[in-house]
């Protein structure tokens, strides 16, 4: 097991290209440092008999861990800034509405705006294909028992995915409010989406989440007439968490508030290029 985030031993990705029908499969691979200095490069299928060698805390093998990830993390991010594209990594629990809220953006903007998606769940391409029936080009990661994509996975759905430049990519993180936070993929912005089915103390159940986002989108708000969710202990609670956290409420079903949430997508867009540029 992870000792960073509890993925099984035998986590297999598989990168699937609705286009082409290709799937690639890739072993998670970490690289440890063993106190007489030896360094190891494994797959989480040897990783048992790895783990039972290396005696440093638990602090400093997730801190190698880290340090790998955020290296590819650093070079997505230096792809990305090379084509002028701006990539958003969506993060949630299961059942938030990430889909629906990615399939009715796209939807609604694809004459404006050239987005492409990289699907991230641990089995099943079913999201993959709802959001293939939009237009938009989109590559499915399954992580199998795997708790996130991480940056490596970021890279090889990249090169599979090709997104034109001067685009957006959207990430649709594997449904978790723990692990995917931990995780730096490259992307621009975190942006956590929060459904009102779920209870409005989730910003301090889970807080590093929300810390690290720069978002927040409270999903389904046409249901709180049907729903026991306290819309403004909720948003108290994230800005506790986060004091600089934008928040949006919106309803993919109705449209309700996604005016405002397109606005910040624009203005997002608009800075990151003028920085690009400058």
């Amino acid at each position: 097991m992870c000792v960073t985030c509890g993925c099984s031993d035998d986590s297999e990705t598989k990168i699937t290209n609705l286009e082409t029908g290709e799937v690639e499969h890739n072993h998670y691979h970490h690289t440890h440092s063993l106190p007489n200095g030896t360094v190891i490069t494994h797959s989480h299928i040897e990783a048992s008999q790895v783990h039972a060698k290396i005696h440093n805390t638990t602090i400093s093998l997730e801190q190698d861990i880290l340090a790998k990830n955020n290296l590819i993390a650093a070079q997505n991010r230096g792809w990305f800034k090379g084509r002028n594209i701006l990539a958003l990594n969506l993060m949630s629990s299961p059942g938030a509405g990430k889909t629906t809220l990615l399939t009715r953006t796209i939807n609604d903007l694809k004459h404006q705006l050239s987005i492409s998606v990289i699907e991230g769940d641990q089995e099943t391409a079913n999201d993959a294909k709802k959001i293939q029936e939009t237009g938009s080009k989109v590559i499915q990661i399954n992580t199998g028992t795997g708790c996130h994509l991480d940056a490596s996975m970021i890279d090889k759905g990249l090169q599979q995915l090709n997104p034109p430049m001067n685009s957006v990519v959207m990430i649709e993180n594997v449904g978790n409010l723990v692990c995917p936070a931990l995780f730096d993929l490259g992307e621009n912005a975190k942006v956590v989406i929060l459904s009102v089915t779920e209870g409005e103390d989730k910003p301090i159940k889970y807080p590093h989440i929300f810390r690290a986002s720069d978002i927040m989108i409270l999903t389904k708000i046409d249901l709180l007439p049907y729903v026991d969710f306290d819309v403004q202990k909720c948003i108290e609670y994230a800005k506790e968490v986060n004091p600089q956290i934008q928040i949006f409420q919106v309803s993919a079903t109705t449209g309700a508030g996604l005016d405002n949430l397109y606005k910040w997508l624009a203005e997002k867009i608009i800075n990151f290029s003028t920085v690009i540029t400058a």
